[in-house]
C-alpha cells in the first residue's frame, strides 16, 4: 500500500490496442499514479501524447527495454498467450502486476508455481483478496456481466439442475485492434451475427470456475453464445435461470441489492432493464432480475449491460489498482 503523498509509478505493457489506449487515457486522469512507461512492439519511439492527448511526455517502447522494476504495478494489455510470460518478468522484477489478457484466470494442473498466486479480480466477489494481492487477473468482459447475474442466486442455492442460458452481444472493440476482414465497417454494420458457437468460447472456462466457487447447491452447466453488435462499445446479456423455487421480481430485486446495494460500480434495477446507453463509458454493471412467465418451472430472466472496455476491462482494472493501494475504490472511475 502506498503510504506516502507521491504518484504510484505505474506501467502499461500494450499501449496501442483498444484496451490500452483506454487505460492510459484513464491514468493519465487519475490522480494519485504517474504513468512511468507504455510499451508498443509496432509504434516504438512514437510519442505517447499521439495515443492520448493528456499522457506525460514519454516514448512509447519496446517491452524488452521497458524499465519494469522502476514500476510499483505493470497493468499488462499484451495479446492472450503472449501476456502471461510478460507477467512473470513483471512479478521476478518485485513489481506488482495487473494482466488483462485471459491467460490467468483459471488455474489447473498446468498453471506454473509463480501464477497461483493471482487473484481473480473482480471486486464484488473477491475484494479481500485483492487487498493484499501482487498479482491480478483481470475478468473478462463477458464473464464480469455473467457472473455477477448468477453470483446472488448461486451463493444461496437457489439454482436448479438444470442449464444456465447466457446470450450476449458485444461491440466490435471486443474483438481487439488487430485489422480483420469480418470486422471491418462494411462487413458489421447493419449486421447482427453469432460466433463461438456451441459453447467454445474460451471466456466460458472463466464463467464455470468462479459460478462453481459461489455456489452452495447445484452448480449448473452455463450454455454461453456470443454475438456481436454494430456498434462501438457496450455489452448487453441475457441470461436465463431456472430456479428452485419461484421468485417474484421483488424478492428478486431484493437478494440482489443484499449484494450490491453497497457496491459503487453495480445498478440493480426494480423497474425496467438495462439499456447500452446507460452505461456505455461508466464502470458500472446494470443489472434486472424479472420472472420468466409462461412456464413451467421457475426461471428468472437476469438482463445486465456494462461497457466492455471499462467495467469488462480497463475501469475494473483500476478499481482493483485502488483497491490494492487502499484508495478510495471510485478513484479515477468517476
Amino acid at each position: 500500500m502506498m503510504n506516502d503523498s507521491s504518484p504510484l509509478a505505474v506501467g502499461v505493457l500494450g499501449a496501442t490496442g483498444y484496451t490500452g489506449r483506454e487505460l492510459l487515457k484513464k491514468l493519465s486522469r487519475h490522480s494519485r499514479v504517474r504513468i512511468a512507461f507504455a510499451t508498443s512492439e509496432s509504434e516504438a519511439g512514437a510519442p505517447l501524447r499521439r495515443l492520448v492527448r493528456n499522457a506525460p511526455d514519454l516514448a512509447l517502447q519496446k517491452a524488452e527495454t521497458a524499465p519494469l522494476g522502476e514500476a510499483a504495478v505493470v497493468f499488462s494489455c499484451l495479446p492472450h498467450g503472449d501476456s502471461s510470460r510478460w507477467v512473470e518478468r513483471v512479478l521476478a522484477a518485485g513489481t506488482a502486476a495487473i494482466d488483462l489478457s485471459a491467460d490467468l484466470r483459471v488455474q489447473g494442473p498446468e498453471t506454473p508455481e509463480w501464477a497461483r498466486e493471482a487473484v481473480y479480480g473482480l471486486p464484488e466477489l473477491h475484494r479481500e483478496k485483492i487487498r493484499s494481492a501482487r498479482l491480478i487477473a483481470n475478468p473478462g468482459c463477458y464473464p464480469t456481466a455473467a457472473i455477477l447475474s448468477i453470483a446472488p442466486l448461486a451463493r444461496r442455492g437457489l439454482l436448479a439442475d438444470a442449464p444456465v442460458i447466457i446470450n450476449a452481444a458485444s461491440g466490435v472493440t471486443g474483438a481487439g485492434r488487430t485489422p480483420k476482414r469480418e470486422l471491418l465497417f462494411a462487413e458489421v454494420a447493419e449486421d447482427f451475427r453469432a460466433y463461438g458457437v456451441g459453447n467454445t468460447h474460451r471466456h466460458l472456462a472463466e464463467m464455470v470456475d468462479q459460478v462453481g466457487k459461489v455456489s452452495t447447491g447445484a452448480v449448473p452447466e452455463l450454455i454461453f453464445t456470443p454475438h456481436l453488435l454494430p456498434v462501438r462499445q457496450g455489452i448487453l446479456e441475457t441470461i436465463h435461470i431456472t430456479l428452485r423455487k419461484p421468485l417474484s421480481r421483488e424478492e428478486a430485486t431484493a437478494i440482489y441489492r443484499e449484494d450490491y446495494g453497497n457496491e459503487p460500480f453495480v445498478e440493480v434495477l426494480a423497474e425496467g432493464t438495462p439499456t447500452l446507453t446507460s452505461v456505455v463509458g461508466t464502470n458500472y454493471v446494470s443489472i434486472a432480475a424479472v420472472p420468466v412467465e409462461r412456464v413451467s418451472t421457475p426461471m428468472l430472466q437476469v438482463i445486465a449491460a456494462e461497457d466492455n472496455l471499462i467495467k469488462g476491462a480497463i475501469g475494473q482494472a483500476i478499481q482493483n489498482l485502488n483497491i490494492m493501494q487502499g484508495w478510495p475504490e471510485t478513484e479515477g472511475l468517476l
